[in-house]
């Protein structure tokens, strides 16, 4: 699950070349991790994180083998942790995986400033990056040196968390809430990014990582949780979003292939480990923690077996829809395919037909038309000119009609202009002005 590297860029042709070349001096993966190919999932984390405190760049910065060292074992391990590219490998070789499209698990204590930010970038772009768990904090675990607090069940903690650092935990369970069941859930309302890790203890008195879960946006916040109910519960890692947009029916059949078994189960009385690491790029996570005995949850169980066992019989019946969907699909292309061709061939031959209708006339312009044309509606041209000679004609006819319509016009104009010189203006009554002797009375 190779993703994004920084650094130069070359042409295609230069990466085909050297990509023929790698793979040709990489070792079996099985063999750099130093497990069997019938190796559990649990026995390759353990064994690449042996590898990788052993040789990461934090302990090793100036020798440039155990650097090569720890490439080619986070290289094995992206590929031996994924089930499908496990898969590949197996039937076919280093040629069946596609490293372009691979995912690439950074530890980003180990990036300068200007990669994480790219790594920042490409990630808000949609850009599946990976982040595993800093080897310092892996260490400091392994050797004890990690302050623990505390952890009551049934109350919920709030606290902050700096990037690539980790709180740890302690949980005390009893037989009776081993044998019912335990539940640790993390949330937060920040949606800060952050990983939930479940640590064994060692005979030296030190934890070693045994389980993680990456927080997953679910609704307004983001939320990891494991679940140790004494039967068989499922974790979900979704697909890419990059490889969904590239091939939307392939990411919809292969939905379902991240939903696998988790390694534990049940938990045994007696303390129990946990740690919240902050996964942010560049801030502080915030979270509230919570562990909880099952036992009050019976109902919850019982529904979460039977959807979990619906969802696993569904991903089976995907598997068979697909071959009826890809059957259908190519036979569905070929129709519309052959609707198009048949579309074009009714086209062409109405149209022959139409030139031949228009070709009986011995008139030598229709025949030039409508061989011109070939049975297409007569041109803007053609329309314009016939257009021009109508007008013309209906003008000619207007003319004497237009003539005859002036000489009226003019008349009764005249007559108009003469009558107001023919008037007598007379006045008005009420404009007449009456002389009124103020000295005689009325």
């Amino acid at each position: 699950m190779a993703g994004p590297k920084f650094g130069s860029f070359k042409g295609e042709k230069g990466e085909s070349a050297a990509a023929a070349g790698a793979a040709a001096q990489r070792r079996d993966p099985y063999e750099v991790l130093g497990v069997g190919r019938n190796a559990t999932e649990q026995e390759i984390k353990s064994a690449f994180r042996r590898m990788a405190l052993k040789y990461h760049p934090d302990k090793n910065a100036d020798d440039p083998v155990a650097s090569e060292k720890f490439q080619e074992a986070t290289f094995s391990y992206n590929i031996l942790s994924d089930p499908d590219k496990r898969r590949q490998y197996d039937s076919s070789g280093f040629e069946a995986i596609e490293a372009d499209g691979q995912e690439l698990e950074l530890d980003l204590s180990s990036l300068n400033t200007v990669n994480t930010v790219f790594a920042a970038l490409f990630s808000k772009l949609g850009v599946p990056i990976k982040t595993t768990v800093s080897a310092t904090v892996l260490e400091e675990a392994l050797n004890g040196s990690v302050e623990i607090s505390q952890l009551q069940l049934g109350k919920s903690v709030c606290r902050k968390v700096e990037k690539q650092t980790a709180h740890f935990y302690s949980v005390d369970i009893t037989d009776k809430e081993a044998k019912m069941g335990l539940v640790c859930r993390v949330h937060s309302t920040a949606k800060s990014k952050f990983k939930l890790l479940y640590f064994e203890p060692e005979d030296n008195g030190g934890l070693s990582l045994a389980l993680q879960e990456d927080s997953a946006k679910t609704g307004k916040v983001t939320s990891a949780g494991m679940f140790f109910l004494g039967f068989p519960v499922y974790r979900f890692e979704q697909n890419s979003s990059a490889a969904a947009a590239k091939d939307p029916d392939s990411a919809f059949f292969k939905r379902l292939d991240g939903f696998q078994p988790c390694e534990v189960n049940e938990l045994k009385a007696g303390t129990h480990y946990f740690a919240i690491y902050g996964d942010n790029f560049f801030k502080s996570a915030s979270y509230t923690i919570e562990v909880v005995c099952a036992e009050p949850f019976s109902a919850e169980k019982e529904r979460l077996r039977s959807v979990e066992a619906k969802i696993i019989a569904k991903r089976s019946e995907l598997s068979k829809f697909e071959s009826e969907y890809r059957e259908v699909l190519g036979k569905f292309t070929e129709m519309t395919s052959r609707y198009a061709q048949e579309m074009q061939t009714i086209d062409e031959l109405l149209k022959e037909r139409n030139a031949i209708h228009a070709s009986y006339t011995n008139n030598p312009t229709l025949q030039r038309s409508s061989s011109s044309s070939k049975g297409k509606s007569p041109s803007k041209g053609s329309k314009s000119e016939d257009d021009q000679t109508v007008k013309k004609e209906k003008k000619l006819k207007s003319q004497p009609m237009e003539e005859g319509s002036k000489s009226d016009d003019e008349a009764t104009k005249n007559k108009k202009e003469k009558k107001p010189k023919d008037r007598i203006r007379r006045k008005k009554w009420f404009n007449i002005h009456l002389k009124v002797d103020k000295r005689r009375p009325c």
